[in-house]
């Protein structure tokens, strides 16, 4: 089986010149095959209050009403998008920008009403890993914006390390999936305030022990949880670790 790597990032990193022309440097000298999925949110903030429009956050999501949906999607799908694209050709890398609506991709079912109601946010219920997997053997490079459509005419915003974990998933019935999470961290740290103490490789059975320890918690608990459905669901590997890491030889190895 070929070798795909999935990277995932968000953050500022995408949204300031030159860490994005870092991190783009760094993704185009990945070898073999490739997919890049990004963020936005801040980038997303600044021109909805520009706009006069309120961004609301429940437990680190955005609550997307009509207004905000049309914010993201300009900002995902096209600013943050289109940006990257264009800065990966510039490399020689061919690039292709896709919201889940294009080739539907990827479709999802707004999430259902409960203690919040988050509006336009979309749950993944389906990936056309097919038309993914023939267009990624045929040299192109997908850049996911994190959005994704209902199949009714609607645009839904979601979740990016949603998309990135369910289009690895989906992908690891055509190709050898690592699956990379970028953040500002350079791992999983055994002492928050100690950004050196990374844990190098993470079980189920020891991750069990370390939340039990309090080593890991608060969101780095669903990360994690997300890594091992991967791993399940066929993934090889989930790494871990700091933006300017990402060719996989440091962080926190999920297996």
């Amino acid at each position: 089986m070929e070798k795909l790597t999935v990277v995932k990032v968000g953050g500022k990193i995408v949204e300031e010149e030159a860490t994005l022309k870092q991190l783009l440097c760094d993704f185009a000298a990945i070898e073999g095959h490739k997919v890049l999925v990004h963020g936005g949110g801040r980038s997303a903030t600044a021109i909805a209050a520009k706009l006069g429009i309120e961004s609301i956050m429940v437990n680190g999501r955005r609550v997307t009403d009509a207004e905000t949906l049309k914010v993201v999607t300009m900002v995902y799908g096209g600013l943050v998008n289109k940006n990257i694209v264009a800065q990966l050709q510039a490399m020689e890398i061919n690039a292709l920008g896709l919201t889940g609506a294009d080739m539907n991709y990827m479709l999802s079912a707004k999430r259902p009403v409960g203690e919040v109601d988050y509006g336009f946010v979309g749950d993944v219920k389906s990936v056309n890993a097919g038309l993914l997997a023939d267009l990624i053997s045929k040299g192109i490079v997908p850049v996911l914006a994190p959005l994704t459509h209902d199949k009714q005419g609607h645009l839904l915003n979601t979740n990016a390390d949603t998309i990135a974990g369910e289009a690895a998933k989906a992908l690891a019935k055509f190709f050898d999936v690592t699956l990379i999470y970028c953040f500002e961290k350079k791992g999983v740290l055994r002492d928050e305030h100690d950004d050196d103490s990374v844990i190098e490789e993470i079980s189920k059975e020891n991750f069990s022990q370390y939340v039990v320890d309090g080593v890991i918690q608060g969101g780095m608990i669903p990360k994690l949880e997300n890594a091992f459905e991967a791993i399940d669901a066929g993934v090889s590997q989930v790494i871990i670790t700091k933006a300017d890491a990402i060719d996989g030889k440091s962080g926190t190895k999920v297996k």
